[in-house]
């Protein structure tokens, strides 16, 4: 491996890991099936995934993974392949990721909220082979407006498929791919497949990200990101391997969704699931019945379950850490729910999809209020001008730009939007976050604006550009903009606002105008974009 060379740049957030006895973990290159693959042999009846009352040991989810990655591979999908996963939170998701890794396949996480446009993008952009989705959800593929013409194989499941198969409703042919069951793909496959070899810079998955140009773009995270990201985050509060109990209603689809999971499977912890996360009463039930040791969402969801009765009467005395990300989190919520799970508990995550996806952390025992963290172990963090790409002093806001193992590979297919964001100074590639923020003296950073032309919410993204490249395209708008305020309901969120010049056959349209964009956008993009 090549010596980078000496740091150029001050690092005052060493000072505070040595004061927290945090050191840079050395990296576990092994392939997530590789991992599952060992808690399998060593502890096989180690519970794996909760699921409602049910639970699935780590010998079961492996066998799952084992004779999905051969059905698959039965099918023709191999190393390098793209395995589409298109399911909220379920015991299949979690297979689905495996089986692709045991092949040396890429998984890639598609959003059960993306209109049918969008999936078929998508799936085209990915170069999908085959697609896992859920029987709810499979009527999105037949509306996609163009079937890829990638797509060789359509896996229609259940959401009981790992307890109990069933023969859901199929589709017709989606384009050129042949549509199946779970039930009958799995019937009759008792060959497991064990681990590929992978190199630690192979991709791993593709995780699509919204962007200031245009259509959301494809992260490649390669093996050692996606495995090593969840370890370093939690250096300061490490996993006790086979212990742990880790609740998150993140969706597994979104990169912090697929760390948390990854870092509870590497740890060979347990881990709940929950496919809706609106459903706080299922939630408390499951916390219930498995007391966690970790939780990880978006404030808004610890608002929503702070608001249900049940959540105040949980057990969390075995609860180590709650971590939040994807927006601020409130001070009226930190007191909150301080008070329920206990004091010195509290933790924030920041980063993006490119970053795989943190690259500060904030333990309990240094956070400081207003700020998103430090620079995590073997992450380096600079904030630069946004003009000139020249180092700030500290105090003054600039660009945040991150390095670090961490770091994408690239965005698929588009070396000219990967050579903009991915910059090399002193040996090292620096990630261009587009967050304006600023670093202290001790190396804490704080955000002072999000990045260019993007809102939050529900704790998602929703680049303005996107929005308005849909709605250009129609006769009737001349030009626009979307545009975002606080939502006072939901702090950390936005409301969407579309301003809109017509043309004149738009003007004829007079106040029917506003509902016919608001159905455009609802038809062809995700219900979270669409314009208030």
């Amino acid at each position: 491996m090549t010596e980078l060379p000496e740091p150029d740049w001050p690092r005052p957030w060493l000072e505070v890991h040595e004061r927290l006895g945090v050191g840079v973990p050395e990296f576990d290159d092994r392939p997530l099936g590789a991992q599952v693959e060992r808690h399998a042999e060593e502890r096989p009846g180690a519970t794996a995934l909760i699921f409602g009352e049910r639970t699935i040991t780590y010998a079961a989810l492996d066998r799952m993974a084992g004779r999905l990655a051969g059905a698959l591979a039965a099918r023709g999908v191999g190393r390098g392949d793209v395995v589409g996963i298109h399911l909220p939170n379920l015991a299949q998701y979690a297979a689905a990721i495996l089986a692709a890794s045991k092949l040396g396949a890429v998984g890639s996480g598609v959003s059960p909220l993306l209109a049918p446009p969008e999936l078929g993008h998508q799936l085209a952009d990915s170069r999908a082979k085959a697609l896992v989705t859920l029987d709810a959800l499979a009527p999105a593929l037949a509306a996609m407006p163009d079937a890829p013409a990638s797509l060789r194989l359509v896996v229609v499941t259940g959401a009981g498929d790992a307890f109990a198969p069933s023969r859901p409703d199929l589709p017709g042919r989606v384009g050129g791919a042949d549509v199946t069951s779970w039930a009958s793909l799995m019937d009759g496959q008792d060959e497991e497949v064990r681990q590929v070899p992978m190199d630690p810079h192979d991709t791993a998955v593709i995780q699509y990200t919204g962007g200031t140009t245009g259509r959301p773009k494809g992260a490649e995270l390669s093996v050692r990101t996606l495995v090593n990201n969840p370890r370093f985050f939690n250096a300061a509060n490490p996993y006790t391997v086979g212990e742990e109990v880790v609740a998150t209603a993140f969706p597994m689809f979104h990169i912090a969704g697929l760390s948390v999971m990854t870092g509870a499977l590497v740890a060979g912890g347990a881990m709940h699931l929950f496919p809706d996360p609106r459903d706080t009463d299922a939630i408390c039930a499951s916390l219930a019945a498995h007391p966690p040791t970790l939780m990880s969402n978006v404030p808004a969801l610890y608002e929503m379950l702070l608001a249900n009765p049940r959540f105040a009467g949980l057990d969390f005395s075995r609860l180590r850490l709650a971590a939040s990300g994807a927006a601020p989190l409130p001070r009226s919520v930190v007191a909150r729910l301080t008070a329920v799970i206990g004091e010195g508990k509290l933790a924030d995550a920041f980063g993006m999809t490119e970053t795989g996806p943190c690259y500060t952390f904030h333990p309990p025992a240094v956070r400081r209020e207003g700020a998103v963290g430090l620079p995590m172990p073997g992450a380096e963090v600079r904030i630069v001008d946004t003009q000139t790409g020249e180092p700030v002093p500290f105090g003054v806001p600039g660009e945040v730009t991150c390095a670090g193992p961490q770091v994408m590979k690239g965005y698929l297919n588009l070396p000219e939007e990967s050579a903009r964001a991915l910059k090399v100074h002193a040996g090292r590639r620096w990630m261009h976050s587009g967050d304006v923020g600023s670093m202290d003296e001790d190396g804490y950073i704080t955000l002072h604006d999000r990045a260019k032309d993007m809102l939050i919410v529900g704790g998602y993204k929703v680049f303005s550009v996107e929005v308005e490249d849909h709605l250009r395209a129609l006769d009737t708008v001349e030009a626009c903009a979307v545009v975002g305020t606080p939502d006072e309901a939901r702090p950390g969120n936005d409301v969407v606002h579309l301003f809109v010049q017509p043309t004149p056959a738009g003007r004829a349209r007079g106040a029917a105008l506003a509902d016919d964009l608001a159905a455009h956008v609802r038809e062809t993009m995700a219900a979270y974009k669409v314009p208030r």
